[in-house]
């Protein structure tokens, strides 16, 4: 038996926004990640210190409401042009 096609394309949209949402996110926590290792690498820290030190509740919400401006930002665009 075969998926019902009509439920493919419910769910498009919403697969759609979850990865570029978790790509933003990705981006986000690379970036902090690139930062914070340079930084603590200076004082003789580890990297696992840098990943302790980035993966904060404070940084997953600014990653979280970053993330979802952006994909609204990006969609707004995406039907603009």
């Amino acid at each position: 038996m075969q998926p019902n096609s009509g439920d493919r394309r419910r769910l498009t949209p919403v697969l759609r926004a979850v990865i570029e949402i978790s790509f933003i996110v990705f981006l986000f926590y690379s970036n902090l990640l690139m930062g914070e290792f340079t930084v603590a690498n200076r004082n003789g820290k580890t990297f696992a210190y840098a990943l302790n030190d980035i993966f904060t509740g404070t940084n997953f919400l600014i990653a979280m409401v970053s993330s979802l401006i952006g994909y609204v930002v990006f969609e707004y665009l995406r039907k603009k042009l």
